[in-house]
């Protein structure tokens, strides 16, 4: 595959299909439903600690970055979170996942974040080319609704 008319920009509302169609490729352990989706979406769009950006090939999204920051208090500040990073399978290893990591980078120093982190057990070769190192143990628990 190659890149045609690479472009990166923040996610909008006309995105959502093309979104959730890579979100349903990229989850492992959830199934994306429909409705929290389009539920969540118009609000991380408008949340100004998010930063949604997509990559576009020919005027369709073939990748997406979500990410966070927020306030600590051990980091002396902000520090930025990596939540979703998906590229398309077949439009990987064309430099799109650099370059959504770059710009996220970018934005995550605006706002004066110390740091950039995520949770992965996949492309670690791919994360520590960008810089990135193993940092801590990532540890989850499933919060099940009380029946």
């Amino acid at each position: 595959m190659t890149s045609g008319d690479l472009q990166f920009r923040r996610a909008e509302k006309s995105d959502a299909d093309e979104i959730f169609a890579l979100a349903r490729e990229f989850a492992v352990t959830f199934r994306p439903e429909r409705a929290p989706f389009d539920a969540a979406l118009p609000q991380l769009l408008e949340n100004e600690d998010a930063f949604l950006l997509v990559a576009t090939v020919d005027g369709t999204v073939r990748g997406y970055l979500l990410g966070f920051t927020h306030l600590t208090l051990f980091a002396n500040g902000r520090v930025a979170w990596v939540e979703e990073a998906m590229i398309e399978s077949g439009y990987r290893r064309l430099g799109i996942g650099r370059r959504l990591l770059e710009e996220f980078e970018t934005w995550a120093r605006s706002r004066q974040a110390g740091y950039v982190a995520l949770a992965t057990r996949r492309a670690a070769e791919f994360y520590g080319a960008l810089g990135y190192e193993v940092s801590a143990t990532y540890y989850r628990k499933m919060l099940r609704p009380k029946t």
